[in-house]
This record gives structure tokens, C-alpha cells and sequence, in this order.
């Protein structure tokens, strides 16, 4: 028995805008305080710097406020006692489909961060075997053997892009762990890693030039990339269904363990449902990853004492042999804290779009139903009464006994409740694994009077990459 469809969203700008602003109109109530006017010049910072403008909004107004994006009002929650209740306490009120994350729907499909309800508990369900710590443990001699043939081609001196690096690596990693595919093959993994980059580039682009149709637009390139990407990725559904799922190497990659999984009545996920389920997991891991890869080296390179310990304990516990699935999951805690305080500045999934389904009152401030609800994890995360010297790279925050002392709901990197990242320990891994590999042979400097930036769509991520030179150890 299938679970039934999510309700279908209209792609249409325009018939998206008119909704928000009939929601708005038939709200009940008033809206939270806050920058409630139409202001271009703020939509334009919100869409290129909006950290500033979301800490001042805080720090005049409380946790919960309104702004105006746009044409549309939209109330942002910040802090511990926000992201949680959100997240976990009365997270049934809060939708995420109609809500920002419908945007990713036009390329991912009806994947795990664009359903609801019924739907997402009974997928979540299903997948969850597929990234149990044994799974995991099993990707993680992909992404180690990934990670050092990719450093292979460094040498001391040279400069290079390491986001740019780490997009590779990331992207291969996932051909491999989560597809099955051969990116070296010349054909079916090389394609489908140039296609799904070039599908991604759609939500890159300036939000005026993702609401354009005709030809040439970024909407109509990002059709055609998913179109090519879809029959790849169902092609290689049928060829595994024919020969039997998920029999031999198939099923230890993440598509393998899909087709073999049931629901409690024993009915499988359909191919439409592997397909928007592989591709929202191709999304999660490869994004994420890529992003705080490249964050962790650039803050590691600005504070060589912290690295420094890294590199003592990586002596101490590995010597010369490559980091195991063990050594990544517990045997190196320093690496562990330096990996938290980096997602702590940079969660890659720095904002948490919903739409409230009923009115609610939260810190003494009413949102009416149908309101568009952000929490932000970015902006709760660099809250001074929550974390002093919020901007300083400090690993000792995350060792155990402070890490406990912490709040609920004040570390979000990942979600919170039952929309908890499924593939958090999948990333986590891939990251340790790469950082780990870099850190036994190299060291990185920032180049001198270069500044990083940080651009938000569709993850945190360095704007126009980070350039690096790389040092022996």
C-alpha cells in the first residue's frame, strides 16, 4: 500500500506571490514587531549578507519578529527556546512543503526535505536502515580512499580553489556511496555528476532570474540538466530491479539499500519514490559537505594552534596509516570539537523555512496561521548569551561537559526532532575523513589580504570560492 502523493505546489511566480499575499491579508491578527515596510535595499542585504540585519533585527525586537522580504511579510525565531520549539516541541505546526523548502521541488522531487506529515514518516522510516552506523562505517572506506587519491595531485607551494576541490571529491564520493555509479567511467557517472552540478547552479542565481520561464532561463537549463539526470538515475533503478535489487555490490551503496527496503505492510518504495529519495540524499550530502569541508580548512588555516592540536592527535592516534571508520566515529575527539564549532559558524542548512498551519504564541509574540516561519540556526548560533565571543573559532566549546551544559535547542546544525538531518552521520564522516587525510600531509594557508565571504543559496557556502596554498607538513 502506497502512502498517498503530497498535495502538488504551482512553480508559477506569480501565482506563488498572489498566494502569500492573500495569506497575509486574511491573517488573524497582528504580526510579531519588526521591519514590516517594503524595502528593496533590505531585501537586497537579507539576500546577500542577512546575518547583520537578522542580529539587529534580534537585538531590538526579541526572538521573534517580522521583516518584509520582498513583497511578502515572513517572521523569523532566533534562539534556543525558538529553534526548539519549532523543531521539536510543537514542530506538528509548522509545515515545511509550502514553506521555503517547496522551491527544491522543481529539481528534487518529493524527497525528504519537501514532504510532510504521513509521507515523510513513512519514508523516514524506510531509509533510516540505509544510514545505520554499520552503512556508514562502510562508506567511510569510500570516502577515505576518495580523499587520498584526490590529494595525489597537491604539492607543496601550489594554490588552488579548495572549495572548488572539495566539490570534486564530495560529488565523486557520492557517486560512488550513494548511486553505485563509476565516476571515471566516461559515460553514466561522469554525466550524471556534470548534470546534477548544473541543475544545482539554478539556486545560485539571483532570485529575479530564478522567477524568469523563457528560453535560455536558469529554470528552463535546470529542466533540461534533471531531465538527463532522471534517466540516468532511473535507468540504473530498472537495470538493478531486473537483476534482482539489491544483490552483490548493489546493495551496499544508499540507491541499493532503497530498492530493497519495505513499509510495514512490505510494500517497496516505487521508482519515482527512489529516484526523488537518491537525489534529495545527492543534495544533502554533497552540499553539506563540500561547504563545511572548505569552512573547517579555512578557519584551521586561522587559527594554526587549533590545528595544531588536531595534527598532535592525528600523530598520536593514526601515525601514517589511514584514519578507519573507528578511528572517525570516536577515536579522534579533538577533530570531533574542531567539526562542531565549525558547523557551529556555518551551518551549510543555516535557515529552517516553514509555514505555520495554526496561530501561536512564542516569547510573548502572536503569529498568525498561514505565516511564513524561519528559524535560523546561523543567527541562534552566534548569540553572545548562548556563546561568548560568538565569532572565535573555540573547539573547547564542544568538549563533553560543555557541550551538555548547553540548552535545548541552542546547536541546530542539523535540525532538531523527527526532521533531524537522516544523513548527519553520513557527512559528519565524510568530513572527519577528508580534514583527517589533509591534516597527515599537508597544511593550508589563506592567501595574504584575501578576505572570505559568505554566500547563502542554496547552502552556506564560500562566495567565489577559497582560494588556498598548500604547505607539507
Amino acid at each position: 500500500m502506497t502512502a498517498s502523493a503530497p498535495p502538488a505546489l504551482s512553480f508559477n511566480p506569480l501565482v506563488r506571490i498572489a498566494g502569500d499575499l492573500c495569506s497575509e491579508l486574511s491573517a488573524r491578527g497582528s504580526y510579531p514587531p519588526g521591519d514590516t515596510r517594503f524595502s528593496a535595499a533590505r531585501t537586497h542585504r537579507l539576500a546577500t549578507d542577512p546575518l547583520p540585519v537578522l542580529l539587529s533585527a534580534y537585538e531590538r525586537y526579541g526572538p521573534v519578529f517580522s521583516v518584509r522580504v520582498l513583497h511578502g511579510m515572513q517572521v523569523f525565531v532566533i534562539g534556543p527556546e525558538a529553534n526548539h520549539y519549532v523543531t521539536v516541541s510543537h514542530a506538528a505546526n509548522f509545515r515545511w512543503r509550502d514553506g521555503g523548502m517547496g522551491e527544491l521541488i522543481p529539481l528534487l522531487g518529493d524527497g525528504l526535505l519537501t514532504i510532510d506529515g504521513a509521507p515523510h514518516r513513512r519514508a523516514r522510516k524506510i531509509m533510516l536502515p540505509a544510514f545505520h552506523h554499520d552503512q556508514v562505517a562502510a562508506a567511510a572506506e569510500t570516502m577515505v580512499e576518495e580523499a587520498f587519491v584526490a590529494l595525489e595531485r597537491w604539492s607543496p607551494g601550489q594554490s588552488l580553489d579548495v572549495y572548488a576541490w572539495a566539490r570534486r571529491l564530495a560529488m565523486r564520493i557520492a557517486m560512488r556511496a550513494l548511486l553505485g555509479l563509476d565516476p571515471d567511467d566516461g559515460d553514466t557517472g561522469e554525466r550524471a555528476a556534470r548534470e546534477f552540478e548544473r541543475a544545482l547552479s539554478y539556486y545560485g542565481t539571483e532570485y529575479w532570474q530564478r522567477t524568469l520561464r523563457g528560453p535560455g532561463s536558469p529554470w528552463r537549463r535546470m529542466r533540461a540538466a534533471r531531465r538527463v539526470l532522471d534517466r540516468i538515475v532511473y535507468a540504473e533503478i530498472e537495470r538493478r530491479r531486473s537483476h534482482g535489487g539489491s544483490s552483490g555490490s548493489d546493495a551496499r551503496d544508499i540507491l541499493g539499500m532503497l530498492l530493497a527496503a519495505t513499509d510495514e505492510s512490505g510494500a517497496p518504495l516505487s521508482d519515482r519514490e527512489v529516484r526523488d529519495q537518491a537525489v534529495t540524499l545527492l543534495f544533502a550530502g554533497h552540499d553539506t559537505s563540500t561547504s563545511t569541508i572548505s569552512f573547517m580548512l579555512h578557519e584551521l588555516a586561522r587559527h594554526p594552534a587549533e590545528r595544531d592540536l588536531l595534527i598532535a592527535e592525528q600523530d598520536a592516534v593514526l601515525g601514517a596509516r589511514a584514519p578507519t571508520a573507528a578511528d572517525l566515529a570516536g577515536r579522534l575527539p579533538r577533530l570531533d570539537m574542531a567539526l562542531e564549532e565549525t558547523l557551529r559558524l556555518y551551518p551549510p542548512a543555516w535557515i529552517g523555512p516553514r509555514r505555520a498551519v495554526d496561530d501561536f504564541e512564542l516569547a510573548g509574540a502572536h503569529v498568525p496561521g498561514g505565516t511564513l516561519v524561519n528559524y535560523c540556526s546561523w543567527a541562534s548560533h552566534r548569540l553572545p548569551e548562548v556563546f561568548p565571543e560568538p565569532e572565535a573559532f573555540l573547539s573547547d566549546r564542544f568538549a563533553p561537559e560543555a557541550k551538555a551544559a548547553l540548552p535545548k535547542g541552542a546547536y541546530v546544525p542539523f535540525g532538531g526532532g523527527s526532521r533531524t538531518c537522516i544523513g548527519m552521520r553520513f557527512g559528519q564522516m565524510e568530513v572527519k575523513a577528508v580534514v583527517s587525510a589533509i591534516l597527515q600531509r599537508f597544511r593550508l594557508e589563506a592567501l595574504p589580504g584575501r578576505t572570505m565571504t559568505v554566500r547563502q543559496m542554496p547552502t552556506l557556502s564560500p562566495r567565489g570560492g577559497l582560494q588556498m596554498t598548500v604547505r607539507a607538513r
